[in-house]
């Protein structure tokens, strides 16, 4: 495929490759994670920081380490081992429309999801597909709300089943699941392969993808998605969101 001349698969390799670099890590919301070493630790810091990462990144990352301040720095810890007082001090949290009370209850689902259904790993594992993580994410999110949850909670993870793109959730699958040696995502994952991820479709993402030719369809939502994945396995089956790298820094940094 060739866009004024140029091959789109040589152009998004080399794009790829260029953003895929830890020089990038400080200004990301990835960054968050990256404080830490314990597995556990990783899945729970990278799972909240995503759940929030929509608005200005300096704002994403200030609130996240908010949120690890709360958890004193020890997410899986604080996950497992907290008390009921303990969770007032996310009473004035906030972050756009994720406020504390969304806080609290996302923090006992994880001791929920740790403690009875062997970890965040396990659930997606358990019900991705060898095509697509996309599946997991909808029976995720019933699991994770399988304990009484306030109304308004629910709507922080989106779910493919009802037509979203879950931009959010599908970055955090591939922080936690595609793996190289540049140092950005984590591959702490092994019971899953990067070839099953989807891209974060967003924006940026898409407006990107359908100036290449990648992505027609005008809404960012399930049904792009599968479009847009489409394309991408074509370039990479094994690594296809190796790509989002290239499509996330060029409507970022370069405004293409």
């Amino acid at each position: 495929m060739k866009i004024d001349g140029v091959d789109i698969k040589e152009f998004l390799d080399e794009k790829s490759q260029r953003y895929n670099n830890p020089d990038f890590i400080e200004c990301d919301p990835i960054s968050v994670p990256h404080r830490y070493t314990l597995k556990e630790d990783i899945e729970i810091a990278g799972f909240l920081t995503a759940t929030i990462a929509w608005g200005r990144r300096e704002t994403i990352i200030r609130n996240a380490l908010r949120l690890m301040d709360l958890m004193g720095d020890s997410p899986f810890d604080f996950i497992m081992n907290h008390r009921e007082h303990h969770l007032e001090g996310f009473d004035r949290f906030v972050h756009r429309t994720f406020n504390g009370d969304d806080a609290k209850y996302f923090i006992k689902a994880l001791r929920h999801i740790y403690s009875q259904k062997g970890g965040i790993e396990k659930l997606f594992s358990l019900f991705s597909t060898p095509g697509s993580t996309q599946p997991a994410i909808h029976q995720f999110k019933k699991e994770f709300f399988s304990l009484a949850y306030p109304c308004r909670t629910k709507k922080h993870i989106s779910d493919p089943a009802c037509g979203s793109a879950a931009k959010r959730v599908n970055m955090y699958l591939r922080w936690m699941i595609r793996r190289d040696r540049r140092g950005v995502d984590f591959g702490i994952w092994k019971s899953l392969s990067p070839a099953q991820l989807s891209c974060p479709l967003d924006i940026h993402s898409g407006n990107v993808a359908r100036k290449l030719g990648l992505l027609t369809r005008r809404q960012n939502d399930a049904v792009a998605l599968n479009e847009l994945d489409a394309c991408l396995r074509k370039m990479d089956r094994e690594d296809p969101v190796k790509y989002d790298f290239a499509l996330f820094g060029l409507g970022v940094f370069e405004g293409f």
